[in-house]
């Protein structure tokens, strides 16, 4: 049997996105990371990791893989995000009406911030 362990994202700055990542969902340092590589895990409790993979690609502006964030409060989430540095995406694919807002981080990976109030 498999399961999924760890999502990565390549990233222009290890630190910078550990920052980036650890306010934005509280995730900590598996272990000392390096300027190449880190893994963060939920601070406590079970939850799937993310590493953060230092990378020189371009980023894609449609990428096939993303993360989905559920928030409770998707406006007041969506705020803070665009506070600790992440930016709205100008996304031409939102249905009439859509349940996710587009955004990404400080390197330009993309992400969605879903409305679970509307499931």
């Amino acid at each position: 049997m498999l399961t999924i362990g760890t999502i990565v994202l390549g990233v222009n700055d290890v630190a910078a996105a550990t920052k980036f990542w650890h306010d934005a969902i509280g995730y900590v340092p598996r272990e000392p990371g390096d300027d190449t590589w880190v893994t963060l895990a939920p601070a406590s409790g079970p939850g799937a990791h993310l590493s953060l993979m230092f990378s020189e690609t371009r980023v894609q502006d449609r990428p096939r893989i993303h993360l989905d964030l559920y928030a409770d409060d998707q406006d007041a989430e969506v705020d803070r995000l665009v506070s600790l540095g992440a930016k709205r995406v100008d996304w031409d694919l939102y249905p009439d009406d859509p349940d996710f807002v587009v955004l990404e981080d400080p390197d330009g990976n993309r992400f969605c911030v879903i409305d679970k109030s509307q499931s």
